[in-house]
């Protein structure tokens, strides 16, 4: 070990060694998924960063005198996490582990140098990021909200209703799956109409975004009807909400994380308004149960 490696504590070098291992897995990373961009410019910023992160790498590489690997499974991860869910939110999962590490960096710089260039580096990755935000479903996300926001309100009410009228999963699914088609083409025609009235010529994209997340809200919500028997209504609703609370969780978060949005005001303002209208929905079916003598 060199004479550089010799002044530096025990503690500072394991510092080290994990933040090196972190650069060169975050320099495949961003390999892997600029590989997987076609539009130019994303692709351009991706490859600096990447190219950045392996001069890190090296940077340590002199006080440690270790030669390290990307750890693949990570890289892979990301990469499908990218391809699944957006390269955007992928990058700024990334970005919040990097916020740490330029934390970790401050205090090695009384020690190394050169971490002082490096959290500089770091700092500035963050902002070509943001600046770098062109992905195309990023431009929907209001759309996917509108979708989103309509099934969850509207479906949720209605299979509340519809468990206490007539208390069987498979009737109950079969009504709510009629519903849901039925409204998700309804919404994704009007969604299309409007845009087109506005003069937009991505009328077409955005009515399959709202489309897609009406449909997929409708499924989710369904599915505890078809998988319990026909008597465990109940169970089957209970069920149903709480995957109403989980698709909210997952949607906002996901927003969240890639828009830099708040996350905790507007779950909680969606959850709320989702399961009010449940409740509402559900007093409202024993109502009519009871008032019409409906007895299946």
């Amino acid at each position: 070990m060199d004479k550089q490696a010799r002044k530096i504590s025990a503690e500072a070098m394991a510092q080290m060694i994990a933040m090196q291992q972190d650069e060169i897995t975050d320099h495949a990373t961003y390999k892997a998924i600029a590989k997987r961009i076609k539009d130019t410019h994303n692709k351009r910023v991706l490859e600096r960063i990447a190219a950045e992160e392996k001069k890190h790498y090296e940077m340590l590489k002199k006080y440690t005198n270790r030669t390290l690997k990307p750890e693949s499974l990570k890289v892979w991860w990301r990469t499908l996490m990218a391809s699944l869910l957006g390269f955007t939110f992928t990058i700024k999962l990334m970005e919040s582990s990097e916020a740490i590490a330029q934390h970790n960096y401050s205090d090695l710089i009384k020690e190394v140098p050169e971490a002082k260039e490096i959290v500089a580096e770091e700092e500035e990755h963050e902002h070509a990021l943001i600046n770098m935000l062109e992905e195309e479903r990023l431009q929907y996300v209001g759309s996917m909200v509108l979708g989103l926001n309509d099934a969850l309100v509207e479906l949720t009410g209605t299979l509340a209703g519809l468990t206490l009228a007539l208390q069987n999963t498979r009737i109950i699914a079969l009504s709510g799956l009629i519903t849901g088609i039925s409204a998700t083409l309804s919404m994704a025609s009007s969604e299309f109409l409007s845009a087109k009235s506005e003069g937009r010529t991505d009328a077409l994209k955005s009515s399959f975004y709202t489309g897609i997340a009406y449909l997929v809200t409708v499924v989710l919500l369904i599915m505890p009807y078809l998988l319990f028997s026909p008597e465990k209504y109940m169970l089957a609703l209970v069920t149903m909400l709480i995957t109403v609370v989980a698709i909210i969780a997952a949607f906002n978060y996901y927003i969240a994380v890639a828009k830099d949005l708040p996350f905790k005001r507007r779950f909680l303002e969606m959850a709320v308004i989702s399961l009010s209208v449940a409740a509402l929905s559900f007093v409202v079916g024993l109502i009519v149960k009871n008032a019409l003598g409906v007895d299946i």
